[in-house]
């Protein structure tokens, strides 16, 4: 077992379920040596993920928070920095849009739709960066995940794709501000996995076999390959790296 993260204190933010990419990747960073804390919104979420963590991961850290409030951001950052006092990493796997947003025709979006997609998908990265690089004073690193909706049109994906290429600039641009504080910010582009967020998204299982035969190496990913990138991201192997998307989907985005 490598000891890449020995020491280190990271906040994952995103983890739904067992499937979850956000939980993949707290396996690996927990395995890594790493001290997590989570987050979670609602009653429903906190005890699904603290069944998962207590069963794993007993003694880490649980932080209310919905992502739309402000003050529910700072009071989550305040929890973690009493506690901890600073932190290396956070992991941000956060996106919402309404069902009915993510099917028939983009036009047809909702202001309501937009504005919540764009909050709780984008916005939020932004946010919860604000009150991390507070808690990184030797540096650190912000990881995302986006999807190649936000940079190419995918069926029925709509205002998620539009809020995914924001999440994309967004990323460009907090790295160009927290560089000088050697914080990198990174996203992981995924391929499809069958998640319980990905579900969301109207005839998305099919997409899973034209992925399959299209991409370079003739199949899907799994949360495990994005669990392992997320890993390099988060450790001192990628030093060099910030303001990049990573494509960990099979070489898919690549073919015309």
């Amino acid at each position: 077992m490598n000891q890449l993260l020995a020491g280190k204190k990271f906040l994952i933010m995103g983890v739904a379920n067992d499937r979850s990419i956000a939980w993949a990747i707290a396996k690996q960073l927990h395995e890594s040596g790493a001290t997590l804390a989570f987050s979670y919104q609602g009653d429903r979420l906190e005890s699904r993920v603290t069944k998962l963590v207590e069963a794993t991961m007993p003694g880490s850290t649980m932080v209310q928070v919905d992502v739309t409030r402000d003050d529910e951001v700072a009071g989550a950052f305040a929890l973690l920095k009493e506690q901890w006092g600073t932190m290396d990493g956070l992991v941000h796997s956060l996106a919402f849009a309404k069902t009915e947003e993510l099917e028939g025709n983009f036009v047809d979006t909702s202001r309501e739709g937009y504005l919540l997609a764009q909050d709780i998908s984008a916005f939020s990265l932004v946010a919860c960066s604000r009150y991390a690089k507070d808690m990184m004073p030797d540096g650190g690193t912000i990881i995302t995940m986006t999807y190649l909706g936000g940079e190419r049109v995918v069926g029925n994906y709509n205002v998620m794709g539009v809020a995914k290429a924001a999440l994309d600039q967004s990323v460009r641009y907090l790295a160009a501000d927290l560089g000088a504080q050697n914080i990198r910010v990174n996203a992981i582009s995924a391929g499809p996995i069958n998640t319980l967020a990905a579900r969301g998204v109207k005839n998305f299982t099919s997409i899973l076999p034209q992925v399959a035969e299209k991409s370079p190496l003739k199949r899907n990913i799994t949360q495990e390959e994005v669990a392992k990138t997320a890993l390099f991201l988060a450790s001192d192997l990628s030093s060099g790296i910030t303001g990049e998307i990573i494509h960990v989907d099979a070489g898919y985005h690549i073919m015309g």
